[in-house]
């Protein structure tokens, strides 16, 4: 059984690089285009089998090309797969991603395909895996009742959920009740408190604010600011790490939830985790893409 679960999506990323990111109504000619694994989910359980954990992922993909490459990218990374559902008759997911090769930065449109038909009576058949591993990783890529059923389910045999809230949608109260780490970049962060994040102060004026909710550890990453961190006693804020050159920033949410999970799932402590999901995160910068840029364990400066 493995250590860690990821819940999420799979979705081929056909990335798009030119000198900039057109405007609405703007045309440009680019520099170059590739197609590779991404979604959230998948980018997240790469990130941790790279790092040596042992990991399951639970999703839903359609039989068509990019199903192949899903299946494809699982098993050369060593994921166990045995949770995916396969349907005929929807389309694998797909990523429209515009990067600017100057600064690494990206805007990204996602249709999110088979999982988006996911249901509760398709994830009880799995729930047992959920419940026997130690850590529980999810975000808000798939429909927000299977989410919520499974991060309960995981709590009733208290496995550790990491809730990454991304993209930012509007949640019940009721999820903030079975989340123990919520980690929203300072984007997601203003959506669910409304404070606007710029620095230290405002990370921990926002952090505050999730506690109340609820909810008993915060991360908020802060991109080349770093990272915030807050239970309600403890507080640590934790520069990014320094990179020659950025080359794309696609998934580096993904590889810090990524490395968090390993990390937590290594009993290591806050900090030691804070700082390796921090590592993992800023190296995935340096190659292109969001899957195939995840790091290996070796890669890390232990």
């Amino acid at each position: 059984m493995s250590d860690i679960s990821v819940l999420g999506i799979f979705v081929a990323d056909i990335s798009f690089s030119g000198n900039k990111i057109p405007a609405i109504g703007e045309t440009i000619l680019g520099t170059g285009y590739s197609i590779g694994p991404g979604g959230k989910g998948c980018n997240q359980a790469i990130a941790i089998a790279r790092l040596g954990g042992r990991v399951n992922f639970i999703s839903k993909i359609g039989k068509d090309n990019y199903g192949d490459l899903a299946l494809k990218t699982l098993k050369e990374n060593n994921i166990n797969f045995s949770t995916i559902i396969q349907s005929t008759n929807l389309q694998t997911g797909v990523a429209g991603i515009m990067l600017d090769k100057k600064t690494g930065k990206n805007s990204i449109n996602v249709i999110t395909g088979a999982p988006s038909t996911l249901t509760i009576s398709e994830i009880d058949n799995h729930i047992n895996v959920i419940q026997n591993s130690k850590i529980f990783l999810t975000q808000l890529e798939i429909p927000l009742d299977v989410t919520l059923y499974c991060l309960k389910k995981a709590k009733e045999k208290n496995v550790i959920n990491i809730l990454n809230p991304a993209p930012a949608v509007k949640i019940s109260k009721e999820f903030f009740n079975y989340i123990d780490f919520f980690t929203p970049n300072e984007i997601e962060a203003e959506f669910y408190t409304g404070i606007k994040i710029t620095n230290k102060k405002e990370a921990e004026e926002a952090s505050t604010r999730l506690l109340h909710m609820g909810v008993k550890k915060v991360i908020i990453t802060l991109g080349e600011k770093g990272l915030f961190y807050s239970d309600g006693n403890e507080k640590i804020y934790i520069k990014a790490i320094s990179l020659k050159e950025v080359v794309d920033t696609t998934g580096a949410g993904d590889a810090f939830n990524g490395g968090l999970a390993f990390a937590l799932s290594q009993n290591k402590s806050i900090k030691e985790c804070l700082n390796t999901a921090n590592q993992v995160a800023g190296l995935s910068t340096l190659k292109s893409g969001a899957g195939n840029a995840m790091p290996f364990f070796k890669d890390l400066k232990t």
